[in-house]
């Protein structure tokens, strides 16, 4: 069996393709990156969730 990184978004159950790097500058040092990763379907609703908090520091393919 092999381990299948999956998507972050709620309920989704989808293979991971992205990584969404972010950092919520209130709580992080400016160099560190929390990932979030995203499906095709999900990237877009995940970055902008993260862009609207101006959090989203890139997105890049996993």
């Amino acid at each position: 069996m092999t381990d299948v990184d999956i998507c972050s978004a709620k309920g989704c159950q989808q293979p991971a393709t992205w990584e969404l790097l972010w950092n919520n500058p209130k709580l992080h040092t400016p160099d560190r990156r929390k990932t979030w990763l995203a499906c095709d379907d999900h990237k877009q609703s995940l970055s902008d969730f993260l862009g609207a908090r101006q959090f989203l520091k890139d997105v890049v393919p996993h």
